[in-house]
């Protein structure tokens, strides 16, 4: 009973050293993760602002009517949502 006893006790630190192990890579996961996630949010704000611009620019030099000049403001975003998906993926 004692020899089973102390072979559990060799075993458990290189049990906790395992487990801890995977506690820190999960974490540093998550933190990179997130990280991506917040420079694709940033990304598709500022390619709403673009857009707006965009859009108000195209107005103005009276090139294009409205409904052309709302076709641009979506061209601009979708650009904006694909870019923010090739930094998340």
């Amino acid at each position: 009973m004692k020899t089973q006893l102390m072979g559990m006790g060799r075993r458990l630190p290189a049990v906790l050293v395992a487990a801890g192990l995977l506690l820190v890579t999960g974490a540093s996961y998550a933190t990179e993760q997130a990280q991506q996630r917040r420079e694709g949010r940033d990304t598709k704000q500022d390619t709403r602002q673009d857009a707006q611009e965009a859009k108000v620019d195209c107005r103005a030099a009276n090139q294009k009517n409205n409904a052309e000049c709302r076709q641009v403001k979506r061209d601009t975003k979708q650009g904006g949502r694909e870019e923010a998906r090739d930094i998340k993926y």
